[in-house]
């Protein structure tokens, strides 16, 4: 009992000791490092360190106080706090990667496409990370309970039946699982990418394991599945490039100057903004009885001008051909004949 009370004493003389110690040391080294990475690793693993090297150094420096029993408590309780330290320490490397990751990469730039791409496999794979570090922790924790480990023996001896039971019921958790890993190596869909996903144009706001946010044009939301991205077919604006085609559809009469038009789309568009200069193209594309189908086909760096563009075009166009060639609007002709002379 006097060992006990010795160590328990001289463990907490040790643990103020060497809390103030590396507490002084952080403090000066994050005086000195103006390093992004370096702030980060101080600030989110300084504590977990601090006690994962207090918990060793009370272990080491006093064992002769901790062995007279054949299996004491204090091994017992310094491998659980020990497991629990790592863990704790594994999941605060993660944000440490995780701000390193975002200052290098930053999606509010124009060509954000690498970007996205790191930020949705970190998202993903952080919360894979957490799930398994969290899961073995305990798993480990409660393998050092001596029936608890013979319990899993007998667990296991029956497994089979047992795994088969589990697989039917998780089947869905799985396989959003899966689908999860999926997206994450093969990235049909990224961080902010621009998404048409049931009739709904939007972009990706967020990934998980079980569903995908995305945010629709108006910022509603719309929650889906994640296996929906692996099992359905959707339309991905931004999969290779954000650069994107936008068209606008004009219906005139057959005396339309179509070279006209076609040097006020050139002329409209190279007094825009929104144009990235790389496509301004007028086709005919349809012919009726009563007008043609003028197509104004047009490029922009991402979807959002591209839609802009398109409403500007369309008025401008429409404006251009009210006030020059009015007569060149749509128009339906009719014949009239004289009504037949009266029979005498």
């Amino acid at each position: 009992m006097t060992n006990r009370i010795v160590f328990y004493g001289l463990f907490c003389v040790v643990g103020l000791i060497g809390h103030y110690g590396l507490y002084r040391l952080f403090l000066w080294f994050t005086g000195r490092t103006k390093n992004i990475t370096d702030q980060a690793l101080v600030r989110h693993c300084y504590r977990p360190a601090q006690w994962i090297i207090l918990l060793l150094a009370a272990r080491m420096s006093l064992p002769e106080f901790i062995s007279a029993d054949p299996v004491p408590l204090e091994k017992h309780l310094f491998g659980i706090l020990l497991i629990a330290l790592v863990a704790w320490l594994t999941v605060k490397t993660i944000y440490v990667l995780e701000e390193y990751l975002l200052s290098k990469f930053d999606v509010s730039q124009a060509d954000n496409l690498r970007a996205r791409k790191i930020h949705t496999q970190l998202k993903v794979l952080k919360q894979i990370v957490f799930v398994v570090t969290i899961i073995l922790a305990l798993g480990t924790i409660l393998m050092t309970f001596e029936k608890v480990r013979q319990l899993g023996t007998t667990i296991l001896a029956s497994a089979g039946i047992i795994g088969i039971v589990v697989g039917m019921a998780a089947q869905k958790t799985i396989g959003a699982f899966i689908a999860g890993l999926q997206i994450a190596i093969t990235q049909p869909i990224r961080i902010d990418d621009v998404v048409i996903v049931e009739n709904e144009w939007g972009r990706i706001e967020e990934i998980s394991l079980t569903y995908v946010v995305v945010r629709i044009w108006d910022l509603r939301r719309l929650v889906v599945p994640i296996t929906y991205f692996i099992e359905k077919p959707f339309q991905n604006w931004t999969r290779t490039s954000a650069d994107i085609l936008g068209t606008v559809f004009i219906y005139t009469d057959y005396s339309v100057p179509i070279d006209v038009v076609r040097q006020q789309l050139q002329k409209i568009l190279n007094e825009s903004e929104l144009w990235d200069k790389k496509v301004c193209v007028l086709q005919v594309t349809n012919t009726t009885e009563k007008a043609i189908e003028l197509r104004a086909l047009m490029s922009a760096a991402d979807a959002s001008k591209a839609w802009t563009l398109r409403c500007q075009v369309r008025e401008k166009l429409v404006e251009f051909l009210s006030n020059k060639y009015p007569a060149a609007l749509p128009k339906i002709r009719a014949e009239l004949e004289p009504a037949a002379a009266p029979a005498s």
